[in-house]
């Protein structure tokens, strides 16, 4: 079986201001949930069978008592906000495994379900849907891969996370603390850019292993943007990989297609459920 894990935050995101291009700023109350539902059920029709979806039920996380400047819910518009909680619920209507993250984030629930989908022998493959670059750290090899739908649906493996960042996916964390994630709101470590990170790491290896006169009395900044940058996967999300099989919507996703006036997802997940539970 193949897993496939989604960012719902991400793709949330992706469709409210994917369809901002159109709207001319008049959102619909609903609108990024129904894009997501819509592409969660294309994947369903194309064959995907085990599905979890991962999100922010709340933006901050255990990081931002690490680091004042740790990225918050600030700023995020009011119209995209009110659809964060309705996706899940929507999510969670039409049978979909939903994981929404308060103390932990998204991505941590990602590294978490792919560890765990990576350690059962039935799987063939686990594919992380997201373009975050934290997420190259939770790569194995061939079989745990990241999805990234920029230009057609880009897979990296760990030759590819190597290929792109300069370093294997077990470096990523020592990586974004050096150079920082302005995404997530800590700037690395000042004089230290992308070649010479990589040319650091591939020398000496993570950031503990650093002779003392290479980062100085920065060194415990560094180690502390690498704990920012490390995804928990810990998480106990589920104890079976068969508790992600969709199995069709529920019943009450009809009241949610109609408060959506979105009566064709219905008919489709309807449609896309298999004819056996184990099918």
């Amino acid at each position: 079986m193949i897993v496939h894990l989604i960012d719902g935050t991400y793709e949330l995101f992706r469709h409210f201001y994917g369809l901002r291009r159109f709207n001319k700023g008049k959102d619909a109350p609903y609108g990024a949930v129904i894009g997501v539902l819509r592409t969660v059920l294309q994947m369903v029709e194309a064959g995907a069978t085990h599905v979890g979806v991962a999100t922010d039920h709340v933006i901050e996380s255990f990081r931002n008592e690490l680091w004042d400047g740790y990225k918050t819910g600030a700023g995020i518009e009011p119209a995209l906000w009110r659809q964060f909680h309705p996706l899940e619920d929507a999510l969670a209507a039409m049978g979909v495994v939903v994981w929404p993250m308060v103390e932990l984030e998204a991505d941590d629930a990602l590294a978490s379900a792919a560890r765990l989908a990576d350690a059962d022998p039935r799987v063939e493959k686990v594919c992380i849907w997201t373009p975050d670059k934290d997420l190259g750290q939770a790569v194995h090899g061939d079989r745990v891969v990241q999805v990234v739908r920029k230009g057609g649906d880009q897979i990296r493996d760990e030759a590819a996370v190597r290929a792109k960042f300069g370093v294997p996916p077990a470096l990523i964390p020592d990586l974004l603390a050096l150079v920082g994630d302005a995404a997530d709101g800590y700037p690395g470590i000042p004089g230290i850019g992308g070649k010479t990170a990589v040319r650091l790491l591939l020398k000496h290896g993570p950031i503990e292993r650093f002779p003392p006169g290479v980062l100085g009395e920065r060194r415990e900044l560094a180690l502390l943007f690498k704990r920012l940058a490390t995804l928990r996967a810990d998480a106990p999300l589920f104890q079976d990989v068969e508790e992600l099989r969709w199995r069709g919507p529920t019943e009450a996703f009809a009241a949610w297609t109609e408060r959506m006036q979105d009566a064709r997802l219905l008919e489709r997940s309807i449609k896309a459920r298999p004819s056996h539970p184990q099918e």
